[in-house]
């Protein structure tokens, strides 16, 4: 296998994680498990996002958030992302002073419907007055649905890469392909890819898996053979759209990074103090997780 020597693992816990959770989990507990994941050594999180609170109630408290993480973290290593879906939540997020902001507009035009009511039309020329309203706010740009959809199932490569192309032309930052509801598999991603690279030779992207099919780490590994070396991750294996049925959580960090580290690739995340992270999240928000680590005796962990 050809591998990075590192890879970089952003965390979406706090929003992608605890947007699915129903019961309402306090801010100071997020604000807890915020500062221990950037403790941990998390160089991007995702900390909340900017959406009505009719929505996602759970992203209700998103400028408190913020507000915390950026007097007790602006002086660390560690970017603050928040998810917006228009230009709403793009201006509510800048006041707040988040300067790098997650922009979704899915691959399935019936997705995108569902997620953020518009068109995917709608959605870019959006993107285009945010990138026109704030010069200095990077976008990470996420191509939802990008290997299937829970309306339209199947996504044609060709579209993905018009999806890319409109992307580019509003000038993101960043580009990260989404498995939202973890249909793929690692031949498939193996084919996107190798697809993609054609035509955008020089462009590199980032990756965001959900595990509904057991098939999440398998495709990072595919994914890492194709040089993609960024990936999106929950803590706990939380996670999973609202407006995607089906859709199950997020491949957990803590099994992401245990598995890169013994293939030998660095990712800067110390996992004892993640796990003991993962502990509080079972403890306090979600009994059963998918995590595989968060069940195993951490003296039986072999880590290189």
């Amino acid at each position: 296998m050809e591998l990075p020597k590192k890879a970089n693992i952003v965390e979406v816990c706090p929003r992608d994680g605890f947007q699915s959770i129903k019961e309402w989990i306090s801010t100071e507990l997020k604000k807890e498990i915020i500062d221990r994941l950037i403790d941990t050594g998390f160089k991007k999180i995702e900390i909340t996002s900017f959406v009505h609170p009719k929505a996602i109630p759970q992203m209700k408290d998103a400028k408190e958030i913020v507000s915390h993480c950026i007097e007790k973290h602006s002086n660390k290593d560690v970017i603050l992302n928040a998810l917006v879906p228009n230009l709403f939540g793009a201006k509510a997020a800048y006041e707040s002073g988040i300067r790098e902001i997650t922009y979704v507009i899915s691959t399935s035009e019936s997705h995108n419907k569902a997620n953020v009511k518009r068109s995917r039309e709608e959605s870019f020329n959006e993107l285009k007055e945010i990138k026109k309203s704030f010069k200095d706010l990077k976008i990470k740009f996420a191509v939802a649905t990008a290997f299937g959809c829970p309306f339209e199932k199947d996504v044609p490569v060709s579209e993905v890469e018009w999806m890319i192309q409109n992307g580019l032309e509003a000038n993101v930052d960043e580009i990260c392909l989404a498995d939202t509801i973890g249909v793929a598999n690692p031949l498939q991603i193996d084919r996107v890819f190798k697809e993609l690279s054609k035509s955008f030779k020089d462009q590199s992207f980032s990756l965001h898996l959900h595990d509904t099919r057991g098939m999440g780490l398998a495709n990072v590994v595919a994914a890492l053979q194709n040089g993609v070396d960024t990936f999106e991750s929950a803590a706990g294996g939380l996670g999973g759209c609202p407006f995607a049925p089906g859709a199950a959580g997020n491949i957990a960090s803590e099994d992401l990074i245990n598995m890169l580290t013994n293939m030998g690739i660095e990712t800067g995340i110390e996992l004892d103090p993640l796990l003991d992270t993962v502990e509080l999240i079972k403890e306090k928000i979600k009994p059963v997780l998918t995590s595989h680590l968060a069940y195993v005796d951490r003296d039986k962990i072999c880590v290189l």
